[in-house]
């Protein structure tokens, strides 16, 4: 603390992101991360930006690989906003559409940078309570509003809501944007992409951390009206301009264009999300049905927070968020088939050590 701090310095509740040991040997199953490496083409388009060009700044509106995104979805490049991850993204949102005087409203259970975002800019929040299943009810959204967010599939429950209730909230308030964040919607829950061109209101955004593995990139994106676009560029260049260095620009749209690759990786960890779950279910854990790139588990006889420790004194590390409904709950991210077979191996014998 320091008196030169500005008194919203001392309000501010910083985001605590997910711990990145320094640790050999460890199995990192905390933080989402895909447990492959990115697309080759995108290593390869990497090294091969990284030449004399690099004295020069890059191009601040990252055109070619918003023209790319853009293609894919049937949009033009008015439509995509590029940026330097999605929570840099995120952030350029919250500034640009939520100053309206009614709270933003967001689920209580759900990525906790919201409301820091919030706590930033000054701007008023509510939370919508999901049910005992961890369900998110849209009726919940039904009040007076500066802006909606809805992460799909949710982070930390990997639930996913179907494109139809997208649409449902999206049509219910009309007057409001609606965010829907995306980051591990590519693990088997319906993007709300196609419903960008008919509803000048959503705002869709996607990340390359988790699919793409991209994680140490820092590439994130939105699609979005034009209007909506234009709002989030007089943002980021009263920001900083050139959100996306050559190398960033060059892997990503490489990334991007390496369908095949994001399939089969895809897929893998799609196959062991479902060998993962069975078996923590037959060790008697209660699972969450996840459209992520993790589970979301808790067992009725053990302490989520005393099974976290244990499992870090054995080199595996998982995923505890502290909160009064959150604290009974464990996050997995989906590593390789060996190291969810390791995971659920130590859970065997700490549950038998424990009987």
């Amino acid at each position: 603390m320091s008196r030169f701090w500005s008194p919203l310095v001392h309000r501010l509740t910083p985001y605590v992101p997910g711990e990145q040991p320094k640790i050999h040997n460890i199995i990192k199953l905390n933080t989402n991360e895909s447990p492959y490496g990115p697309s080759p083409k995108a290593l390869e388009a990497m090294r091969a930006a990284s030449d004399d060009s690099l004295r020069l700044y890059p191009d601040p509106e990252s055109l070619a690989l918003r023209e790319a995104i853009a293609r894919r979805e049937g949009l033009t490049p008015a439509h995509v906003f590029a940026g330097n991850g999605s929570d840099e993204v995120l952030a350029h949102a919250f500034q640009a559409f939520f100053n309206h005087g009614d709270p933003v409203l967001f689920p209580d259970i759900t990525y906790s940078f919201y409301p820091v975002y919030c706590g930033l800019y000054g701007l008023p929040f509510e939370t919508v309570a999901l049910d005992a299943g961890m369900n998110l009810p849209l009726s919940g959204f039904d009040r007076p509003n500066s802006g909606i967010v809805v992460a799909n599939p949710n982070a930390p429950t990997g639930i996913a809501l179907s494109r139809a209730d997208i649409e449902k909230l999206v049509m219910a308030h009309p007057d409001r944007v609606v965010l829907i964040d995306e980051a591990y919607v590519d693990f088997g829950a319906e993007t709300a992409v196609p419903l960008v061109k008919k509803y000048p209101n959503l705002l869709v955004v996607q990340t390359f951390s988790k699919s793409r593995a991209l994680a140490g990139l820092r590439v994130g994106f939105a699609l979005g009206d034009p209007a909506l676009i234009e709002g989030l560029n007089r943002v980021k260049d009263s920001f900083n301009s050139y959100p996306l260095d050559r190398l960033a620009q060059a892997g990503a749209l490489a990334a991007y264009e390496d369908e095949d690759w994001l399939r089969q990786s895809v897929n893998k960890v799609i196959a062991t999300r479902t060998t993962l779950a069975t078996s923590l279910a037959e060790l008697g854990f209660e699972v969450l049905r996840s459209s992520a790139n993790f589970v979301y588990a808790r067992h009725p006889d053990r302490d989520a927070a005393t099974l976290a420790a244990t499992l870090r004194e054995r080199a595996i590390i998982v995923r505890h968020l502290k909160g009064p409904r959150t604290s009974p709950w464990l996050r997995v991210t989906i590593g390789t088939d060996a190291q969810c077979s390791a995971l659920t191996e130590a859970l065997r014998e700490i549950l038998r050590l424990n009987a």
